[in-house]
């Protein structure tokens, strides 16, 4: 077991660009749940979701052992703030929830007992029930729309009906971000009204 961590550990780490205690405890949970569900890390597993509950190092490890990215629409982020993950293939509609099962405050030097404890000793594993969303599943978009008010496109029925129009989540809720000059891109291009 050990020589599997290490060999995903390396991977791990040139995905997040070091190895840190974080990046251990998510690799380390990651080939917990991949043997809970029977599944091989070695492999594609075109049909396994998982979900991270936090935005941190450990799920660039989850990222390397499961192969699931954002990009293949595989990860999902749930932002709870905690170092756990849920792993569901969804061919089996199997589904565990792999997290530590002591607090990091209680170890002395994090990487090193990660990296030579028991996964037992390390790791809680709950078997868990998930609904997946047909729009959130991977593979191709399940609609393409164009938002009624700044034209972008709104992708798997995440438009919201404002008003008989049906508009982006930033164009009825209002955005994390805003333009700093009105009425062009950076490019230059005259951009929806």
């Amino acid at each position: 077991m050990q020589e599997e961590t290490e060999k995903f550990l390396e991977k791990a780490g040139v995905l997040h660009g070091d190895v840190c205690a974080g990046l251990v405890m998510g690799t380390v949970l990651g080939l917990a749940g991949m043997r809970a569900l029977k599944l091989d890390p070695n492999k594609r597993n075109r049909d396994l979701i998982v979900f991270v509950e936090v935005d941190r190092c450990m799920a660039d490890g989850i990222q390397a052992v499961t192969g699931c990215s954002l990009g293949h629409r595989s990860l999902k982020y749930v932002d709870y703030g905690k170092f756990a993950a849920v792993l569901y293939d969804h061919s089996s509609r199997s589904a565990v929830r792999v997290s530590p099962r002591q607090s990091t405050e209680e170890i002395g030097d994090i990487i090193e007992h990660w990296k030579t404890s028991s996964e037992e000793k390390l790791v809680r594993i709950e078997e868990v029930e998930v609904k997946v969303n047909e729009d959130d599943l991977p593979g191709k978009p399940r609609s393409r729309v164009p938002c009624s008010r700044c034209g972008e496109i709104i992708m798997d029925n995440r438009g919201v009906s404002v008003e008989g129009m049906l508009l982006c989540r930033p164009c009825a809720h209002g955005a994390y971000y805003s333009p700093v000059a009105r009425g062009s891109d950076v490019t230059g291009a005259a951009r929806a009204p």
